[in-house]
Order: C-alpha cells, then structure tokens, then sequence
C-alpha cells in the first residue's frame, strides 16, 4: 500500500454499532491508507479518540493484496483491525454494519452481496426490517479425543468448547453471567497451545428453551457489547450440548443468543452453514483532522 493521507486531506470516518458492537468506519477504495497499529488504537481510543471496538477499513478487493483472489465474488474487502490495532480474520457484527454502509454509500445496489474478509467471502442479505442476515459459514470443532479445554477466572475454573468461526472461541457454561468477573483481562484458557494466536472467549447462560445469553471477553479488544462470531460460536455449543445436531436432524436449528447489546438470532442448517440475523446501524459521519491522527 502507497503512504499515508498528507496533512491537507482529513480522513472521512463513519461509526456504526450491531447490537453495540461499535467500529469506526474508514473508506478507502483504492487501499491508499496505511493502518498501523497505534492509529487504530488511537482512533478506538474512548477517551482522547472516536472510540470503537475495532476499525472497518472498506476496500476494493481488487486493491488489496489479500482480498485480490475473492475480488470475482466480492467487490469489497473488510480489512478489519481490533481496538489495539491487531489483525483479525473476521467480525460477525462488523460484517453487518460493513454491509450497511456499502448500501448506504451507493457502492452496492442489490439487497444480497458478498462481502470478502480474511476467513473468506461472507455473503450478506439486507432485510425490509432494518436487520442484515449473514452466512457466516461452518463451525470447526476439533477432533473427538482433542484435550479438553478450561477457561479459568480467578479461582473458578469451567469446561469450554473449542469452536472455529474463522476466528478462534472458547465456550464456557456457567451458572450466572457474574461469574465471568470484570473481564478487563483476557480469561486463562488451557491449554496454552489449543489457541496458539489466542483466543475470544464466551460465558454463556440459558434463559431457556432455544435461547441463551453471553458475556464476551474479544481477543484484541476486550469485553464488548456483542460479538456476532461469538454468539455463532455459543449457539453451536449450546446445540451440540442440547444434542441439536442439525446435520443428524436434517432441518435447521435457530437458538436466540442475547449479548449485552442487544439480540441475535443464529442458525444452524443441515449443510453446516450458519446464518446470523440481526441490527445494524450507521450513527455519524466526519473528518479525523490529520494533524491529531499523526500526532
């Protein structure tokens, strides 16, 4: 990618929320703007920045030297980024307000369109009803006879499922949401090699039949307000857990996942897919004055 925007040209920003999951949102077509860590966790910062839980970076796939292979099946790439500037393969609720804002722009115009981002392209439905459905694709559980994995809070230790959503989770059941702690340090998760690039980790509690809910503590970021991946991830475990095993049913599955946020509804089908339906919202627009974003 080509330097930075110089002193004369601010920076055009957005910012969107899905189930308050919020991101700062910059469009850059032609992948001119470089994102090194601390400007993204100077533009995430909630005190002396715009705040955010990470950064939606709209690109053209075909100007990304990531996305150039999926650019046939999906014009634009969501190179996202977490509050701490790190990289992540995939954002399940900034895919919805990714979508929401290429509709908004102008720079798709069909109801239905493929969205790429590094765990490959998401495909992406706009409803009449404000929400936004997207295929979020298989879960990966790992082989039976896998070491189990435990998820540790101060002195209280649980079993969690290890779930792949094209990102890394660890699923953990527990009595009473409380239990997760205050969450402002990631979760002990063992053992240390089931999660090499660490991992995102839910505490889950039914509310009942079909329906749970969840506190996350997201890799890069810490705890949010919703993680669309995560509740993907949640509602695998609950399933399997419940013996729903969509694959052996040979119909869907649907469970309510509530985040602190708001409400998802995922579901599983018989194929393995998996499809997450809820908000998406746009807030604000504006210009990152360059002399503060250098600064």
């Amino acid at each position: 990618m080509s330097t930075a925007p110089q002193p004369s040209a601010p920076l055009v920003f957005l910012k969107g929320h899905g189930t308050e999951n919020d991101f700062v949102i910059l469009p850059d077509p032609e992948g001119l703007v470089e994102l090194p860590a601390r400007t993204v966790a100077r533009l995430c910062d909630r005190r002396a920045g715009l705040g955010a839980d990470g950064v939606l970076h709209v690109v053209r796939s075909a100007a990304h030297p990531e996305a150039r292979a999926m650019a046939a099946t999906a014009e634009w790439f969501m190179d996202y980024r977490n509050s701490d500037g790190s990289v992540a393969e995939m954002c399940g609720n900034g895919v919805r307000v990714f979508a929401r804002y290429l509709h908004r722009a102008g720079l798709v115009n069909d109801e239905a369109f493929g969205v790429a981002t590094r765990a490959g392209v998401r495909h992406v439905r706009l409803g009449e009803d404000g929400r936004v459905t997207v295929g979020m694709g298989r879960a990966t559980l790992p082989p039976q006879g896998e070491a189990p994995v435990t998820v540790t809070v101060g002195e209280r230790t649980w079993p969690a499922r290890n779930v792949n959503m094209g990102n890394p989770h660890a699923v953990a059941f527990v009595a009473d949401l409380a239990d997760a702690g205050h969450l402002l340090e990631a979760p002990v998760v063992a053992p240390a090699d089931a999660y090499p690039e660490g991992t995102n980790v839910e505490f889950v509690v039914d509310r009942g039949p079909g329906h749970v809910a969840l506190r996350v503590h997201e890799r890069g970021s810490g705890e949010t307000r919703s993680c669309g991946t995560g509740a993907c991830a949640v509602m695998v475990a609950a399933a399997r857990r419940d013996g729903a095993d969509p694959a052996e049913r040979g119909v869907p599955v649907t469970y309510t996942v509530d985040v602190p946020g708001g409400r998802l509804e995922i579901t599983e089908r018989p194929d393995g897919e998996i499809e997450m339906t809820g908000p998406a919202v746009i807030v604000a627009e504006g210009l990152v004055e360059p002399a503060w974003l250098e600064g």
